[in-house]
């Protein structure tokens, strides 16, 4: 990487980008990074333009975790898998929109990718003991398809930790340890040395790995630096970079756009997502790269998809200023707690992974054309409450943005609830919770419901009675991870036209394009295996297509 006055160890100043590259890649989260260290690797000159100040997106902002069948890691860590039992849950939890050619693509690129990344790039990842999200489904795995990234400590790239966006409220934690927690605080000592370091966990060590392997190779990153246009002239792109880039126009031979989903644009919110959302991603995710698709000729597929998981928004909460929130899947899964609507009943399994419990916030009441899940409420007793911490607040204290009576009654009054549907789903809730067995929805009976349950209480992890007065209520909100619909490609990630033809040079991986699950989520991780394995397709289709000599490693399948 050329330095120069006005960049430093990392980013490229944006008046230093130079005027041509082969690959210009457009955003910089795990997506981006993935294609760019592909495309690297074929010798290949690339430049990584972010929008934002920070570098990473959404993927440095979540949890990290890749969904990925049948891995190496996986295997040598003494977990059971393979490729026809990946086939077989895809195939059940999603062969109803997707081909048998689609499954049997992912079932076998994405354990590429892992191999690729952990045995050429910094990434250094590990499989947990986090069960498929349907383990009653033919082909599921207790654990080992899902994986955590090990604490990345950037020491030897200076300004690294400082340059990566930060996540809106993930404790430096491996995904790992915050799962060995049962719920409880994390260790203020740790979080305070590995703050004093810069080391980042979660998706953060993702993207500041991934990043480390970019510049290790010569990858230009600029921040501050938005594509505004994209224009094809003759065999190449030109990107034209606003921000501060200032209009800088670059020219490229293949453009790989990664620049996330639309969730924090309220137009395209409103013309394609039928309910609505609170995004808890980056919120640069305005849909830039999507309509830069679209005016390049590109055809979308599945736009009214996304990641869904409920939230728990505090009036306070912000991210990069603007209102946010925080997942509140572990929140409902606790025992001692319960989720109801203005009903005041309960609505779902608390427990349900969260992107199938989302789905029911969109359950609409026939008699008033409205949702009948939204709003709904998180309600809990002083017990829960001294126990866990509720959205990042001490465990015993009540914030003040969370509504406290001391009665049911009380708490149902204060938040426009129906008393007599409250004061009855309690009555039954806690029947059933005495005796370790929800009877109505069944919360705590399978192991994926289980697993982030408190394992200290018994006869069922995810079941508590509400009995110790004073009561407590947050709000629940439908949220997005990010959303999961865009552009349209094919298995090498090349964006496709309406006539379902590639479009010269012009590439897309992430939330940006449709996702590889179409709107369904097999397990903990999915987002970012729908990301990072296209990604890894993308650049290895660059690298074949347009390296001087062959890259290593081949773009068409092999289903073994």
């Amino acid at each position: 990487m050329n330095m120069g006055e006005g960049s430093n160890a990392v980013l490229t100043a944006p008046d230093l980008v130079a005027a041509r590259y082969d690959v210009v890649i457009v955003g910089s989260g795990a997506a981006g990074l993935v294609a760019a260290v592909r495309a690297a690797d074929a010798g290949l000159s690339v430049l990584v333009a972010e929008k934002a100040a920070q570098i990473g997106g959404t993927s440095a902002a979540g949890g990290g975790v890749m969904w990925a069948p049948n891995n190496h890691l996986a295997r040598a860590a003494g977990f059971s898998d393979s490729h026809a039992d990946a086939v077989a849950y895809l195939t059940e939890a999603a062969g109803h929109v997707l081909t048998a050619e689609e499954i049997q693509w992912y079932a076998s690129t994405a354990p590429r990718a892992v191999e690729y990344l952990n045995s050429s790039t910094r990434v250094s990842m590990v499989p947990i003991a986090r069960p498929d999200y349907h383990m009653e489904w033919a082909g599921s795995a207790d654990g080992g398809r899902g994986l955590d990234n090990n604490a990345f400590d950037p020491a030897g790239y200076p300004d690294l930790a400082d340059t990566i966006r930060p996540s809106s409220y993930f404790p430096l934690l491996t995904m790992t340890e915050r799962d060995e927690l049962n719920g409880r605080a994390a260790d203020p000592e740790l979080l305070a040395r590995r703050t004093a370091t810069g080391v980042r966990t979660m998706g953060g060590a993702l993207v500041g790995s991934l990043v480390a392997s970019a510049l290790d190779r010569g990858v230009q990153i600029a921040a501050s630096s938005p594509a505004e246009d994209l224009e094809r002239s003759g065999n190449c792109w030109n990107v034209t970079l606003g921000g501060a880039a200032g209009g800088r126009t670059v020219q490229a031979t293949a453009v790989v756009l990664a620049s996330g989903g639309f969730e924090w644009n309220p137009r395209l919110r409103r013309a394609f997502l039928p309910f609505p959302v609170t995004p808890v991603s980056a919120p640069s995710n305005e849909g830039d790269g999507l309509e830069l698709g679209l005016q390049a000729g590109a055809t979308v597929s599945d736009m009214t998809a996304i990641w869904g998981v409920p939230v728990i928004a505090s009036p306070a909460h912000r991210y990069d200023g603007l209102p946010s929130g925080r997942m509140a899947n572990v929140e409902m899964t606790l025992p001692g707690s319960i989720t109801v609507n203005s009903a005041g009943m309960r609505f779902v399994n608390e427990a349900l992974n969260y992107h199938d419990a989302c789905r029911v916030f969109a359950s609409v009441d026939p008699h008033t054309g409205r949702q009948q899940n939204d709003p709904a409420w998180l309600v809990c007793d002083s017990g829960y409450l001294a126990k866990y911490p509720v959205a990042g607040s001490s465990p015993g204290t009540a914030p003040e943005w969370m509504t406290t009576a001391e009665t049911l009654g009380e708490l149902a009054v204060k938040l426009g609830i129906n008393p007599a549907g409250l004061a009855a789903t309690v009555a039954k809730f806690n029947t059933d919770a005495a005796a370790g067995v929800d009877t109505e929805f069944h919360r705590g009976s399978t192991p994926q419901d289980r697993f982030l349950g408190d394992s200290n209480n018994t006869p069922n992890p995810c079941l508590a009675p509400l009995i110790t007065a004073p009561f407590h209520a947050v709000p629940i909100r439908a949220g997005v991870l990010g959303t999961s619909g865009g552009l349209d490609t094919d298995f090498d990630g090349r964006v496709l036209d309406r006539h379902r033809q590639p479009i010269a040079g012009l590439y897309a991986a992430g939330n940006v394009s449709a996702g590889v699950f179409r709107n369904n989520y097999p397990g903990g991780g999915a987002t970012l295996g729908s990301a990072i394995t296209r990604a890894f397709a993308v650049g290895e289709h660059v690298a074949h297509e347009f390296a001087s000599a062959p890259a290593r490693g081949s773009s068409t399948p092999t289903f073994s």
